[in-house]
C-alpha cells in the first residue's frame, strides 16, 4: 500500500511537472499547434491533448483557428493554442510591485490623506453595483450573507460561518494580500466599509496579509443595529506598524 501511495505521488508529480512545461511552453512560443507542443517537448499527441484540455478547462490556455495561406483543405482548421491572463499568473508577474511602488510614492509626494483615501475609493469600487444588494438585506447576519456573495463574485472566495455570538465573514483569497502587507490602510478601509453597509459594529480577527490563511471579521447579531449605511466602528488587529512608507 506504501509502494503505490509512493508511486501515485510520483506519478502525480510528473504530471504536474509536464503540465507546467506545457504552459511555459505556449507562454514562450504560443500560439501554437498541439503537433508542435509534442514535437518540442517530445510526448505523445495524447499526453498534449490531455494537458491542453486540462490547461482550457482551468481557464489557463484558450484556442484560435490557425491563420491559413491559399486554399483551405478539407477537415477541421487546425487550432493554435496560447495562454489566457490567468495562466501567466503560474509563472508570476510584477503587479504586486507596481503596485506597491505607487503606493509608496502617493504616500511620500501627497501624504498619508491620500493614501487613505485612495483606500476607501478603491473599496467602493470593489463594491461597485452590490452595496445595494447588501443594503436591501434584513439584519446584519443576512447583509452578511450578501456582502460574501458580492466578495466572492470579485475573486474573493467569500462565505459565511457561524462564531460566537455572530457570525464570521472570511475571505479565502486576497488578490491584494503582498500590498496590504506593507499598506494596512487597505484592510482597515475594507473593514470600515464593512461595518459600515452592515450596519453594525465589525472586528477584524485575521487577514492574509498578515499571515493567516483567511481574512475573518466578525459580524455581531445581537448587538444594537445601526442603519446600514450610516458610519459604524471597526476594530483592526494590530500589524506591523509604518511610521512611513520609505
Amino acid at each position: 500500500m506504501v509502494g503505490s501511495a509512493s508511486s501515485a505521488s510520483s506519478a502525480s508529480a510528473g504530471e504536474g511537472r509536464t503540465r507546467v512545461a506545457v504552459a511555459r511552453l505556449l507562454m514562450e512560443q504560443g500560439p501554437v499547434t498541439a503537433a508542435e507542443v509534442a514535437a518540442e517537448l517530445e510526448l505523445s499527441a495524447a499526453a498534449v491533448r490531455r494537458h491542453l484540455d486540462a490547461l482550457i478547462a482551468d481557464g489557463e490556455a484558450e484556442t484560435r483557428d490557425a491563420p491559413h495561406r491559399g486554399r483551405r483543405g478539407r477537415g477541421r482548421p487546425a487550432r493554435h493554442f496560447l495562454l489566457t491572463d490567468a495562466g501567466r499568473v503560474r509563472f508570476g508577474h510584477g503587479y504586486d510591485d507596481l503596485a506597491t511602488s505607487a503606493l509608496r510614492f502617493l504616500a511620500q509626494h501627497a501624504g498619508p490623506q491620500a493614501l487613505e483615501d485612495f483606500a476607501r475609493s478603491r473599496v467602493r469600487e470593489l463594491l461597485g453595483g452590490g452595496e445595494a444588494e447588501i443594503l436591501a438585506a434584513e439584519g446584519p447576519e443576512a447583509r452578511a450573507e450578501a456582502l460574501a456573495t458580492v466578495l466572492s463574485g470579485r475573486g474573493y472566495a467569500a462565505a459565511t460561518r457561524e462564531g460566537g455570538i455572530g457570525v464570521q465573514l472570511c475571505q479565502h483569497h486576497c488578490p491584494v494580500a503582498h500590498v496590504a502587507a506593507e499598506f494596512p490602510e487597505l484592510c482597515e478601509a475594507e473593514t470600515e466599509a464593512f461595518a459600515v453597509l452592515l450596519g453594525t459594529h465589525v472586528q477584524r480577527l485575521a487577514t492574509i496579509a498578515r499571515g493567516d490563511s483567511a481574512c475573518t471579521t466578525h459580524v455581531p447579531v445581537t448587538a444594537p443595529e445601526r442603519d446600514p449605511g450610516q458610519q459604524a466602528t471597526t476594530t483592526s488587529p494590530r500589524g506591523r506598524q509604518h511610521d512611513d512608507h520609505s
